[in-house]
């Protein structure tokens, strides 16, 4: 696909980070977007930065919609088909996504499978919903996101990363999956697999407000923040509850401040490999080394003293 203009996308996710930029983007590029978000109050926002830098003719629509639930993205599906007064679309990237969930051994089995409801339960129920759509065009594109994280499952020493790793993993096997699916019952349909490094996204802020739900906050919930925090090193005993929370939300923008690559370069990379067929699409530097490392000696890959996901390629 190496225009996308005139066409028509959807974006699940688009309300922040690698999600709002690919909708700034591809509206930037003469391309119609639908996109939803499970916190609408972010996607006013992107709608008009991504107006403001479109063609005439271009038209961006926003939803609700949790991907984790199969029956609001059906919905979603309809309202796309007609506030956009049509029967196909040519692209759908499937980008939402969350953390949490880290121990399976350990950790709280609601968060546990809220991550992977939406980290894989999301890109399941938005295919099944929008592929039908994607096949009636007269050509498509199923954009995944997976992770590092789906070939390599760890953050690093002391801390668990398996819901998010499980379902990066199954992103990317599906992904893969669908290539001679594709090809043998519609080969004018590319399925892309996307598997970013470090990203300058807000996805730690918005993982924890998606698990606190209406924002209240469990006192487990704080105990494993004070957990995480003691296991990176810092002595939290004798911190207040605020103090926790102050810090873990350091966290989370110094993630995002920080990163080597920002969600705006992040979306170009992924278009332009959209554009250059590739169905293969690391993101950063970072993710192309670690590519390259896990190939090279995957037995090593989770030894013992192995550095963290932010050293490993130091």
């Amino acid at each position: 696909m190496e225009s996308f203009d005139g066409k028509l996308a959807v974006v699940t996710g688009g309300g922040t980070g690698m999600g709002r930029e690919l909708v700034v983007q591809l509206a930037a590029r003469g391309c119609s977007v639908a996109t939803c978000d499970v916190h609408v109050d972010t996607l006013a926002d992107t709608e008009r930065r991504a107006l403001d830098g479109a063609p005439a003719g271009v038209r961006v629509s926003t939803h609700r919609g949790d991907v984790s639930d199969a029956a609001a993205m059906e919905r979603f599906r309809d309202e796309v088909l007609a506030e956009h007064a049509t029967d196909h679309l040519e692209l759908v990237f499937n980008n939402a996504g969350i953390g949490g969930g880290g121990s399976f051994v350990t950790g709280d089995r609601a968060e546990w499978e809220r991550t992977f409801a939406v980290c894989w339960g999301g890109v399941y129920n938005t295919s099944r919903a929008f592929l039908p759509l994607l096949v009636a065009a007269e050509e498509g594109a199923l954009v995944n996101t997976s992770s590092v994280n789906g070939f390599w499952a760890a953050l690093g020493p002391g801390i668990p990363h398996t819901a998010y790793s499980t379902a990066k993993f199954a992103v990317k096997g599906f992904s893969e999956a669908l290539i001679e699916d594709l090809r043998v019952n519609a080969p004018h349909v590319a399925v892309h697999v996307v598997m970013p490094g470090h990203i300058g996204t807000d996805i730690m802020n918005n993982s924890r407000r998606i698990h606190r739900g209406d924002g209240s906050e469990e006192p487990d919930q704080l105990e494993r923040s004070k957990e995480l925090l003691g296991r990176a090193g810092l002595d939290v005993e004798a911190l207040s509850g605020d103090e926790v929370r102050d810090l873990v939300e350091g966290f989370g923008d110094m993630f995002r401040d920080t990163a080597p690559m920002t969600a705006a370069r992040a979306a170009t990379v992924i278009l332009d490999g959209v554009a250059d067929g590739r169905w293969r699409i690391l993101v950063g530097d970072d993710a192309v080394a670690l590519d390259a490392a896990v190939r090279a000696d995957p037995e090593a890959s989770y030894a013992p003293g192995r550095a963290s996901f932010f050293g490993f390629l130091s």
